[in-house]
């Protein structure tokens, strides 16, 4: 008799501050854990505009100092992730995926390919076929200048923590022009000229793509990645899977 199909919980936030995701996704990462939920959890929200410094973070790479971007309405968090500066706002999937890594594969540069690979699935259905640059994480983009050489623009930013092989933190993919503008201010991931890009910037004029839209797809390319069924629960539904005990912001109470 065959084992059922392992899940993949999908939940999607809506619009969340960050400082809530935060504590949300250590509540889930700690019931992953301890086993109190069974089943890996990928949560969809956006933020309002964020940095979020991760523990590579150069000073070169925050040309502002954070009192300045914080004036500027910006909230700036120092986070245990890998990685450096990012930036995660409106018209922008972010992704956090609660992963226990013992029941896949106990390797986290593997992990981070599985990731980007879940994103490029992700993408593809939008006609965009997503790459990898060479010695960074995260997903591209690539087209050819007039000259036939080969640019690339960053779409998507990746960083992971994992303890007890369990999974969190995780991606941000542009998806409206709104995120763009504030890449300007810092050095996104330490990539001296990187260019960022979006989903609706490369679909170009008269095409759209909205967030939730893409973090369906996003939700699927995970699924086959991982080799999970996504079941979409509601945030209160999640709620309901968690330790009564769990310290979770209101916004996900039952």
């Amino acid at each position: 008799m065959s084992s059922p199909p392992r899940r993949l919980f999908v939940v999607a936030l809506g619009t969340m501050p960050y400082a809530e995701g935060l504590a949300l996704q250590r509540a889930v990462a700690r019931a992953r854990i301890t086993g109190a939920i069974a089943e890996d959890v990928l949560l969809l929200v956006e933020h309002p505009p964020v940095f979020t410094l991760g523990r590579s973070t150069k000073a070169s790479s925050l040309p502002l100092p954070a009192e300045a971007l914080r004036a500027r309405g910006i909230e700036v968090h120092e986070i245990e992730r890998g990685g450096d500066v990012t930036f995660h706002g409106p018209g922008q999937l972010v992704g956090y995926p609660i992963v226990d890594l013992k029941r896949h594969r106990k390797d986290l540069h593997w992990y981070l390919r599985q990731v980007e690979e879940a994103l490029i699935e992700g993408i593809a259905p939008f006609g965009l076929a997503g790459t990898r640059s060479a010695g960074y994480t995260g997903v591209w983009v690539e087209s050819r200048d007039a000259a036939g050489a080969v640019v690339s623009r960053k779409l998507a930013s990746i960083g992971v923590h994992a303890r007890d092989w369990v999974t969190w933190h995780g991606f941000a993919l542009n998806v409206t022009m709104e995120p763009l503008r504030f890449f300007d201010l810092i050095v996104p991931c330490g990539i001296a000229g990187v260019d960022m890009t979006s989903v609706a910037r490369e679909l170009g004029a008269g095409r759209e793509a909205s967030v939730e839209r893409v973090g369906r797809e996003v939700a699927r390319g995970f699924g086959r990645v991982f080799d999970l069924v996504p079941v979409f629960l509601t945030p209160d539904e999640l709620r309901a899977r968690l330790p009564a005990d769990a310290e979770v912001p209101a916004a996900v109470s039952a």
